[in-house]
């Protein structure tokens, strides 16, 4: 009969915890509780996928029920692997090592069947073990019936739980396990198992293709493995990275460096063509936008940390050049071209031609490759001549000129502001609100929104002291303003309050703040170095202004903090 082939994944699975490989914290403490006789009831292994969550499992099963080549063994971290129950274990049929998928046997009525057999003694082996692999799947229901027993199991019954989601498993449950985190494997050791593995395969394979397939793994072993598997099959002979990179679908490294560099120039036709020839040879554009994405990432951090670029996954040509790109690009700059990468990714994603999409994404990040940083920018417009004014006169900039910082203080409306001020200080109770501006402060503080709305955009002010308003209504205001003010305004303050209609009144405190804020702008505008902003940036608008009033504390305010506080990864 021809023997079935079995997958590398399956065939090189860990049999010890000396097999296992990136864990040595775990087998550490594992090692520990079991020369110790601190054995646990129960455990949890927790990880990303492909990391010996469930291969853990069997082999604590098999360490516990181990008895040794001749019989007489206890407990052990080294199980003989030859004994009947070794044996059993690792070819999944011993009768009291049971493992349950929690994806498929979610219930109440599967735990119940738990519950109901851990009442008998193992029928050959020193413990009863219940693996329950993706135990976060289970119902609330079968939680909650489950934790009494994993409380205060038998003691010949020991669970073990693995899990990938292990926020989705209650606390309770956690609170009476313990847990282990199964770590990504880092790189080097990724690398030191594919090779072993390939050798005793007797399969060549290039140290690039192996590189290729750590970083495609993200530090899951039964991802490396089964990719391998797939390596080597499709090598059919030597494996080299570029028949790697044809299985997984990249695009050259190096290529995709070179396209990197072609957009940080601002070359587009270079940038353009460069995608369309790695197209062509079969590369996902999105593929080829994530790895430009992945570059980016990773000059950022050298130019960080140095120390990255030593990473085993990478050529030394590449290492080279990423160490360049880092000497040379600015911070800013790659934080931008992040961002806009994120968003090509998504654009790509969701267009009907990925092609398509990915040429346009190329063509905005050569675009604004050219553009210069916020400092050079401001320096350029600071060391530029400044463009004529209009009337041949010098801007008014300071606050006896009427700068763009004095328009922005407003008036206290006219009415007596010094008899307001005796009367509010005779009527104690009314003494906070002096003036019109704290009656609209009250209504903020209240947080009724709508009133005050209406206060701002719809009341024409008259006459005002503490306690009594007259207003004239502007077009559209609702004829129960004044009576819903009143009632307002005694509710909070405790005093009656008469509010009435009269005519003369002037700009409501919408129309003043929108009059005010024309005037900062038209104020604005007449500065040299705002002028010459607006006329580099056609389309750009003023959003907004700041305290200091003259152009020359402006530019001494932003650029410290361009150049000292500028934080490349509060975006992200």
């Amino acid at each position: 009969m021809t023997q079935t082939y079995q997958v590398l994944a399956r065939k090189y699975r860990p049999e010890t915890f000396a097999d296992l490989i990136g864990q040595e914290a775990m087998v550490r403490t594992l090692k520990n509780a079991f020369a110790a006789d601190r054995i646990h009831h129960a455990f949890v292994m927790t990880g990303i996928r492909g990391t010996g969550k469930t291969t853990t499992a069997r082999i604590i099963a098999k360490g516990l029920n181990c008895v040794g080549a001749d019989g007489q063994g206890g407990p052990t971290t080294e199980p003989c692997g030859v004994c009947e129950h070794c044996t059993a274990i690792a070819e999944g049929r011993h009768v009291d090592v049971l493992e349950m998928d929690a994806a498929s046997r979610t219930g109440v009525g599967d735990i119940r069947e738990i519950i109901e057999s851990v009442a008998y003694r193992a029928a050959s082996a020193r413990y009863k073990i219940y693996i329950i692999d993706e135990v976060h799947m289970l119902s609330n229901s079968a939680f909650n019936a489950l934790l009494k027993t994993l409380e205060e199991p038998p003691p010949h019954v020991k669970f073990i739980f693995a899990t990938t989601e292990i926020r989705k498993v209650p606390v309770t449950v956690l609170s009476r396990c313990q847990r282990f985190d199964l770590r990504r494997i880092e790189p080097e050791v990724m690398i030191a198992h594919l090779q072993k593995i390939a050798g005793q395969e007797g399969a060549r394979i290039t140290d690039e293709a192996l590189a290729l397939i750590t970083r495609a793994a993200e530090g899951s072993v039964r991802d490396a493995m089964s990719l391998l598997d797939q390596a080597i099959a499709h090598g059919a002979g030597e494996t080299g990275a570029d028949q790697v990179r044809a299985m997984l679908g990249l695009a050259d490294r190096g290529r995709v460096m070179d396209l990197f560099e072609a957009v940080m120039r601002g070359d587009a036709a270079g940038a353009l063509s460069e995608l369309a020839a790695q197209y062509a040879d079969g590369a996902d554009p999105e593929a080829v936008l994530r790895d430009m994405a992945e570059i980016t990432h990773w000059v950022s951090v050298i130019k960080i940390t140095p120390g990255a670029a030593e990473d085993p996954t990478v050529s030394p040509d590449e290492r080279a050049r990423g160490v360049g790109l880092a000497e040379r690009l600015d911070l800013r700059v790659l934080a931008r071209m992040w961002q806009m990468l994120l968003k090509a990714l998504e654009e790509v994603s969701n267009a009907p031609n990925a092609m398509m999409a990915a040429e346009m994404a190329i063509i905005r990040l050569t675009h604004v490759a050219e553009l210069p940083t916020p400092d050079e920018l401001i320096r350029k417009l600071r060391d530029s001549p400044p463009p004529p004014t209009p009337g041949g006169g010098a801007p008014a900039t300071g606050p006896g000129g009427g700068g763009i910082t004095a328009m922005g203080r407003g008036a206290t409306p006219s009415g007596g502001g010094g008899a307001r001020a005796a009367l509010a200080t005779e009527a104690a109770p009314l003494a906070r609100y002096a003036t019109f501006e704290s009656v609209v402060a009250l209504i903020a503080e209240k947080r009724d929104m709508l009133l005050l709305t209406e206060v701002k955009t719809d009341l024409r002010l008259v006459a005002y002291r503490p306690g009594r308003i007259e207003f004239e209504p502007a077009d559209g205001a609702k004829p129960d303003l004044a009576a819903r003010l009143a009632a307002r305004l005694q509710q909070w303050t405790g005093v009656r309050w008469g509010v009435s209609i009269a005519r003369g009144g002037g700009k409501t405190i919408a129309e003043t703040a929108a009059a005010l804020e024309d005037a900062r702008r038209a104020r604005a505008m007449e500065i040299p170095l705002v002028r010459a902003i607006i006329d580099a940036f056609p389309g750009a608008k003023i959003s907004g202004f700041k305290d200091p009033e003259t152009e020359a504390e402006i530019v001494e305010a932003a650029l410290p903090e361009v150049e000292d506080e500028w934080d490349p990864f509060e975006d992200y």
